[in-house]
C-alpha cells in the first residue's frame, strides 16, 4: 500500500503532471499560455481524490469504495450536496462546461476507487480504505488549488491550510502530528460505531 494514488491515477488516465501550489500565494504556476486540459486535470484529480479522502472517514463511504462496482455515480456521493457549486467552481477554473466536468468527474472516482481496491488485502475491511486514504492526503493536498475551496465545501476547513501545502522538516512534522491527530479520530469513531 504505498503507491502514491493522486500521481498513479494521473499517469492512469493520461492527464498531464498536476503542479504543486505555491504556498505563499495558493496558486499553480500557470499562466495565460496554460491549456484548459491542465487546469481541468489540476482541479478535478485534486477534487475527487479530496472527496474520497473525505467521504472515506465515514462508515458508509469507506464500506462503499471497498465493495462498489464501475456503475456507481460517484460525483453524487462524494460531492453530495454541493455537486453543483463544485462542478461550477472547477468548470470556472478550467474553462469547461458543466455537463463536461460532471462526466469527467465520475470518471476519474471510478478509476480512483479502482486504484483503491486494488491496493486493499484480499480480506480487507472499511479500516483497510480509512487506512489507505489516510496515507494519501500529504500526496492529494500540495496539488489542491485554493480557488476550489474543497474544504469549505466538504466542511473541513483543514483541508484549505497552507501547512499542507509547504516542504520541509517543520511542515513535515506539523502534518505528521496532524496525522497522528486524525489517524486516532479515525480509530476511535471506528472503535465507537
Amino acid at each position: 500500500m504505498s503507491i502514491d494514488l493522486l500521481e498513479t491515477l494521473q499517469t492512469q488516465l493520461g492527464y498531464p503532471a498536476l503542479q504543486k501550489i505555491d504556498p505563499n500565494t495558493q496558486v499553480v504556476k500557470e499562466n495565460n499560455s496554460t491549456p484548459d486540459e491542465h487546469r481541468f486535470s489540476q482541479a478535478a484529480i485534486t477534487a475527487v481524490l479530496t472527496a474520497l479522502y473525505n467521504y472515506s472517514h465515514t462508515d458508509i463511504g469507506a464500506e462503499k469504495i471497498r465493495t462498489s462496482s464501475t456503475a456507481t455515480t460517484w460525483a453524487d456521493l462524494i460531492f453530495t450536496d454541493n455537486r453543483q457549486s463544485v462542478v461550477k467552481r472547477i468548470g470556472d477554473y478550467a474553462n469547461y462546461t458543466s455537463e463536461n466536468v460532471i462526466s469527467k468527474l465520475n470518471s476519474i472516482a471510478t478509476a480512483a476507487v479502482t486504484i483503491i481496491q486494488e491496493q486493499l488485502p484480499a480480506d480487507a475491511t472499511m479500516h483497510h480504505v480509512k487506512k489507505f486514504m489516510n496515507t494519501q492526503r500529504n500526496n492529494i493536498l500540495p496539488f489542491l488549488p485554493a480557488e476550489l475551496q474543497m474544504g469549505e465545501l466538504l466542511h473541513d476547513n483543514t483541508l484549505d491550510d497552507r501547512t499542507n501545502k509547504m516542504e520541509g522538516p517543520v511542515s513535515s512534522i506539523m502534518r505528521a502530528i496532524g496525522g497522528g491527530f486524525s489517524n486516532g479520530e479515525t480509530e476511535q469513531k471506528g472503535n465507537v460505531l
